[in-house]
């Protein structure tokens, strides 16, 4: 896909600051479908994958406490959860969210372009299957759902929220505390996450 290609040609150009600012940008997005997932079915440690993912947002500004992300591997593994044993929709995107914040870790360690590449395609598949799931009509022929999906405004938001944190890393010369302060309120979207649900609810 066209589209896939001149974003991962994009990326092969960014500084490591920027590939991380993008991986963990998308992973704050996606968040929220774990820790929903995690509060309802008490699953996991959504506190300690919180504190990871704050200790990413720290590490450009110098700010909280110093994190070995190489140690952190295991622990946000350990809560992937498992499609067998939960046999339902909502650990799909809870699984998607658990496997950004892995993927920005390796983004961290190993500087790898493919890694954000990997995590962007994920949040946008994520979309689509929810949309799928939860929206579409099941008599839908493969091409009436491929436009519904496009065209759906959870997608276009994604979208979106992609073309503008690509703008806004890749025109930053520095990541300075008002810049990351300022992606990460964007990242957050006041607490509603990529597919449209809040742990809140």
């Amino acid at each position: 896909m066209k589209e896939w290609q001149e974003l991962e040609h994009q990326l092969e150009q960014f500084k490591p600051w920027q590939l991380t600012a993008c991986a963990v940008a998308f992973t704050e997005r996606m968040f929220p479908n774990f820790s929903l997932f995690s509060k309802l079915l008490s699953f996991g440690d959504s506190d300690k994958l919180r504190q990871v993912l704050n200790a990413l947002w720290d590490q450009f500004t110098g700010s909280g406490a110093r994190m070995n992300f190489e140690v952190q591997l295991d622990h946000v593994e350990a809560n992937m959860p498992s499609l067998e044993e939960y046999d339902m929709y909502g650990a799909m995107p809870a699984l998607d969210a658990v496997v950004a914040l892995y993927s920005t870790l390796v983004t961290v360690l190993e500087e790898d372009p493919q890694e954000v590449l990997s995590i962007i395609q994920l949040s946008q598949e994520s979309v689509a299957t929810f949309i799928e799931v939860n929206h579409a009509d099941p008599q839908m022929s493969d091409i009436e759902l491929v436009r519904f999906i496009s065209t759906h405004e959870l997608m276009m938001d994604e979208e979106a929220f992609r073309e503008e944190v690509l703008e806004r890393v890749s025109h930053q010369v520095n990541p300075d505390k008002a810049f990351i302060s300022q992606l990460r309120e964007l990242a957050e979207n006041q607490g509603i996450s990529n597919i449209g649900i809040s742990d809140d609810e």
